[in-house]
């Protein structure tokens, strides 16, 4: 296999010493971007960090986080990083660096990190979505009483502790599966399609997920439960007719 481009108007292929970088500025107009004015807009990297400044290790909004990567000295700036390492851990902060890393400066957050330091690449500014803009649609909504109490509840039984163990790459493991099974020669099961549920009213549901507010359904009367409880029924009227009968008997006077 091959990629080959073509002219848009003409569909003749595009020869790679005629192709060009450009921008486009209008609508079907582009100015040429030669190659060494490319190259010559790439950071040279000389796999050094420049720390700005330090900041709390809580100030920066999660969403600004893109990659981590471990961080270790070589063997003449050992002293020099594990300085820094507890001094960082002392005054808990982390340190907001540059650093030229796949052909651009990124703008990096340095973390302590066991024996070793986490620097995490972070997003630029115009890469992430404002949360104000995400979400002015959702209505202003004051949660409380019983829904607020039955929330509780699930989040309670459903508590638990982080393992990344226990989360697995489906996709992954059904390839390697599907490989598996080509290399053997045979076909796997065509998984059926999961039914289209409806949608239903959300209070309900977290009802039903925690077992909260739900009645057990009666048991169903047989024609033998029946027929007991008319016999029960029938067995009481002779006790209820002869106390009223003692009832209606006179009381002699002693004399």
């Amino acid at each position: 296999m091959k990629r080959e481009f073509v002219d848009s108007e003409t569909g003749d292929p595009v020869e790679r010493d005629d192709q060009v970088k450009g921008y486009e500025i209008e609508n079907g107009q582009y100015i040429v971007l030669e190659p060494d004015e490319v190259a010559a807009a790439v950071p040279d990297s000389d796999k050094t960090l420049t720390i700005d400044a330090f900041i709390p290790c809580n100030e920066i909004d999660d969403v600004y986080f893109d990659k981590p990567y471990y961080l270790a000295p070589d063997k003449m700036g050992t002293d020099a990083f594990v300085l820094l390492r507890e001094g960082m851990k002392t005054a808990n902060v982390a340190a907001i660096a540059r650093t030229v890393l796949f052909r651009r400066v990124r703008t990096v957050l340095i973390r302590p990190h066991g024996k070793g330091l986490i620097a995490t690449t972070l997003n630029f500014d115009y890469e992430v979505r404002s949360s104000e803009e995400a979400f002015e649609e959702l209505p202003d909504l004051k949660i409380e009483g019983e829904m607020l109490e039955l929330a509780e509840h699930i989040i309670g039984t459903k508590k638990g502790s982080f393992d990344a163990s226990a989360f697995d790459d489906r996709y992954e493991a059904a390839v390697a599966e599907l490989v598996k099974a080509k290399i053997e020669g045979r076909a796997l099961p065509k998984k059926k399609a999961p039914p289209a549920s409806k949608p239903s009213d959300l209070l309900q549901a977290l009802r039903e997920s925690a077992g909260v507010g739900t009645k057990k359904p009666e048991p169903k009367r047989t024609a033998a439960n029946a027929n007991k409880g008319a016999s029960r029924q029938k067995a009481s009227k002779p006790a209820a007719s002869a106390k009223s009968k003692s009832a209606a008997v006179p009381t002699r006077r002693a004399s």
